[in-house]
């Protein structure tokens, strides 16, 4: 999918955060994913949930189910991702679900992954590593945004300064975009009863 450029990033621009529910490490369980749909940074519009195995291989097809699913799809105008990998290392492909769904995807990380010892950690765990690795190897280059605080992002299906923009926009209340930041306070009270930890 070629990088889609916005001629205007308006303020109430349709974002969907996806982040994923605490879970317990290397266990045969599913994890809750939570997807909260935006305007720009400041109003909630929808909650969106889907479930994906602990370690598995479904995160990317989960995603593409949901939001293809979802009655927001229309109005949506990218997806935004905490970080590549969810219930552990399930790696979503964001090349995929970008082309799947017809909208861009960010991924957004607080700190510059430590890409080596990412690979050793599959490599040692998964019979399949090549292939998990390769869905990071594909998310291209991460690059630096300055925002509230500094923060790190991969991009597919947008060029990266207008994705650096969109970042800037929606981050309103804490060092990350909001709709990660409601993704994230609500996937943490479902499961645990109350959300916990800092956003």
């Amino acid at each position: 999918m070629e990088n889609r450029n916005f001629r205007q990033i308006k303020s109430e621009i349709r974002i969907l955060g996806i982040d994923d529910a605490p879970f317990t490490p290397r266990s045969d369980e599913d994890v809750l994913l939570v997807g909260t749909v935006f305007r720009g940074g400041h109003w909630l519009d929808g909650v969106l949930t889907t479930k994906i195995r602990v370690d598995g291989d479904d995160a990317t097809e989960k995603i593409v189910e949901m939001v293809n699913g979802s009655r927001h799809l229309n109005q949506l105008r990218v997806i935004m991702l905490d970080g590549l990998t969810f219930g552990g290392f399930n790696v979503a492909d964001i090349n995929e679900i970008s082309s799947r769904t017809g909208i861009p995807v960010i991924v957004v990380v607080r700190k510059y992954p430590d890409l080596e010892r990412i690979r050793r950690a599959l490599k040692h765990r998964f019979p399949d590593w090549k292939k998990r690795w390769q869905r990071i190897e594909d998310a291209g280059e991460i690059h630096r945004v300055e925002s509230t605080e500094t923060v790190y992002i991969q991009t597919a299906g947008i060029d990266q300064e207008d994705a650096a923009e969109i970042v800037r926009l929606s981050t309103t209340r804490s060092s990350i975009p909001e709709p990660l930041r409601a993704a994230h306070l609500i996937a943490s009270g479902v499961k645990l009863g109350e959300s916990r930890g800092s956003a």
